[in-house]
C-alpha cells in the first residue's frame, strides 16, 4: 500500500511541475480562457454538457478561447467568422485530427477515413466517396433501396397506429436508418440476418459511440495511454471487432457470388462499386473500416436529427400543420415522400435545416490538431493544440441569427444558407476538405423519413405530456428522454 500511494504522490508531483512549467511557457498571444487548476487544468469547466459549458465560457472569453485539458492545450472557436478561419482559411494547417485514444484499436486510426491524416490514402477515400459512393448519379441509381425501407417504416407505424400505441421515434428511426444504410451498402437488412445478430450489431454500434464519448484519462494525460486504466480500448476493440466480423462476412459472401456468377445482374450498392470500380482499389482491411465508418457515422446521427425535428414539430403545431399542408398539396394525401419530391418541398427542407441548426448531433464536430503554429483572430494557435469548433454555439449565435433559441423554419425560406459547408453559420456536417462525405445521403434519408411520417399520419404526444427537450451529451447528442408520440391514420 505504501508503494501504491508513493506512486500516486509521484504522479501528482510530476503533473503539478509539468503544469507549472507549461504555464511559464504560455504564449502571450494564446487566446484568453478560464484560469486552469493545477494538474487537471480546465477539465472541470467542461461539465456534463461540454457544448453548452463552452458556449457559456465563450460569452466571457470570446469566440476564440483556450483551455488546458490536463496536459493538452485546446482552442475552441464559437463564431461563424472564426469557424471560417479554421475550416477554410487555415484548413491546410488544421485539417488533421486529434484522435481519441479509445479509437486506436484494430488499426482503426491508421486506416479509417475520418481519422487518418491528409495523405494519398485519404485522397483515395475522398475520391471514392465524392465520385462513387455519394455521387448524385449513384444515389439516384440506388434510391429504390431506400424507398423500400421508407415504405416498411410506414407499414410499421401504421400497425402501431391501428393499435393506438405510442412510437419511440428515436428507436424506430435508428432501426430504419440502420437498414437504409445496410441496403445502400449491401442491398440487405442487417436486422434480418438473424435476430440475435441484429441485436448484437445495434448494441455494438451503440457501444462504440458510448465508449468514444466517455472522458478518457489517456486523452488528457498522454503518458497514461498505454495503461488503458479505464479499460476503454479493450471494450472498444470488442465492439468494433463484432461489426468488422459482420462486414467481413458480407464482403466474402459477395465476392463468392461474383466468382460463381460473374455475368449476374449487379447490385447498385456501395459494395458493388467498391469491388468493381477502377477508382476504388482499396485493400480489404481499408474497405472494411470504410464501411464500418458509414454505419457508425450514419445510423445514430440521422435518427437523432429525425427525433429532434419531430420533437420541435410536436412542440409547434402551427409549424407541423404548415409542413403537412405543403406535402399534401404537392403530393396528395397518404403518399410517402420520394427523393424526386424533395426539391418541391421547400418548407420541409427548411424544417430539416432548422433542426440541424438548433441540434447539430456532433456539436463540437470532430477534433482537429494544429500541424504548425497558426494565427486566428489575432491569437496564436500553438503547434499540436487540439482545435474544437462549437457548431452548437455557432447555430445559436445572436450575431448570426434572429431569435436564435426559437424554432423558426421560415428563416430559411428566403435564405441561401445551407448545410453543405459553404455557410459557416450552419455547419452540422463540418466544412473544408474534411466535411462529412455522407452529407448527400443523410439529407435524402432525413427528408424521406420525416416527410413520409408527417404526411401519412397525424401525431400527438403520449399522455399529452410536454416534450422534454433536454439533451444527453455524447459523440451524438440525443434527447435525454426518448420522444414517444402516438400516430393516427390521417382522416383529412
Amino acid at each position: 500500500m505504501e508503494f501504491f500511494w508513493s506512486c500516486i504522490l509521484c504522479l501528482c508531483a510530476f503533473f503539478f511541475i509539468s503544469t507549472l512549467k507549461s504555464a511559464t511557457r504560455r504564449n502571450s498571444k494564446l487566446p484568453p480562457g478560464p484560469r486552469p487548476l493545477p494538474v487537471i487544468g480546465n477539465l472541470l469547466d467542461l461539465g456534463e454538457k461540454p457544448h453548452k459549458s463552452l458556449a457559456s465560457l465563450a460569452k466571457v472569453h470570446g469566440p476564440v478561447m483556450s483551455l488546458k485539458l490536463g496536459q493538452v492545450t485546446a482552442v475552441v472557436v464559437s463564431s461563424a467568422a472564426m469557424a471560417k478561419q479554421v475550416l477554410q482559411t487555415n484548413d491546410q494547417d488544421l485539417c488533421n485530427r486529434a484522435i481519441p485514444d479509445a479509437l486506436k484499436v484494430l488499426s482503426h486510426d491508421e486506416v479509417a477515413f475520418p481519422w487518418i491524416p491528409v495523405s494519398p490514402l485519404w485522397r483515395s477515400y475522398r475520391k471514392i466517396c465524392n465520385n462513387t459512393l455519394f455521387a448524385g448519379k449513384i444515389l439516384d441509381a440506388n434510391q429504390n433501396l431506400r424507398q423500400k425501407k421508407v415504405e416498411e417504416l410506414v407499414a410499421t407505424v401504421r400497425k402501431i397506429a391501428l393499435r393506438g400505441e405510442a412510437v419511440d421515434v428515436g428507436k424506430l428511426g435508428f432501426v430504419t436508418t440502420l437498414n437504409l444504410i445496410s441496403n445502400t451498402i449491401f442491398s440487405v437488412d442487417v436486422t434480418i440476418l438473424n435476430s440475435e445478430l441484429a441485436k448484437e450489431f445495434k448494441n455494438s454500434v451503440s457501444g462504440i459511440l458510448e465508449e468514444a464519448a466517455k472522458p478518457n484519462l489517456g486523452d488528457y494525460f498522454p503518458m497514461l495511454r498505454t495503461l488503458d486504466i479505464q479499460g476503454m480500448r479493450k471494450r472498444m476493440a470488442i465492439h468494433m471487432g463484432k461489426i468488422l466480423n459482420v462486414i467481413d462476412a458480407m464482403i466474402k459472401q459477395r465476392m463468392k457470388q461474383q466468382q460463381l456468377s460473374p455475368d449476374s445482374t449487379p447490385n447498385n450498392d456501395v459494395l458493388h462499386y467498391l469491388l468493381k470500380s477502377e477508382d476504388s482499389k482499396l485493400e480489404k482491411e481499408q474497405m472494411e473500416h470504410l464501411i464500418l465508418i458509414l454505419f457508425i457515422a450514419g445510423s445514430d446521427t440521422t435518427s437523432a436529427t429525425l427525433q429532434w425535428a419531430m420533437a420541435e414539430l410536436l412542440r409547434n403545431p402551427d409549424k407541423l400543420a404548415k409542413a403537412t399542408a405543403e406535402i399534401r398539396q404537392v403530393l396528395g394525401k397518404n403518399k410517402p415522400v420520394e427523393e424526386a419530391d424533395i426539391p418541391r418541398l421547400p418548407y420541409l427542407q427548411a424544417v430539416v435545416k432548422e433542426a440541424c441548426r438548433l441540434y447539430p448531433v456532433a456539436p463540437l464536430l470532430l477534433p482537429r490538431k494544429a500541424q504548425r503554429e497558426v494565427e486566428i483572430g489575432g491569437f496564436t494557435i500553438p503547434k499540436d493544440a487540439q482545435v474544437l469548433v462549437n457548431a452548437w454555439a455557432i447555430g445559436r449565435d445572436p450575431r448570426s441569427w434572429e431569435n436564435p433559441e426559437s424554432f423558426e423554419p421560415e428563416r430559411f425560406l428566403a435564405s441561401e444558407i445551407d448545410v453543405r459547408g459553404r455557410s459557416f453559420e450552419l455547419i452540422p456536417f463540418g466544412g473544408g476538405r474534411r466535411i462529412c462525405p455522407g452529407l448527400p445521403l443523410a439529407m435524402r434519408m432525413l427528408h424521406l423519413m420525416l416527410g413520409s411520417l408527417i404526411n401519412l399520419f397525424d401525431w400527438k404526444l403520449e399522455d399529452e405530456y410536454e416534450v422534454n427537450m433536454e439533451d444527453k451529451f455524447g459523440v451524438v447528442v440525443e434527447m435525454a428522454r426518448p420522444l414517444r408520440a402516438i400516430p393516427s391514420l390521417s382522416l383529412i
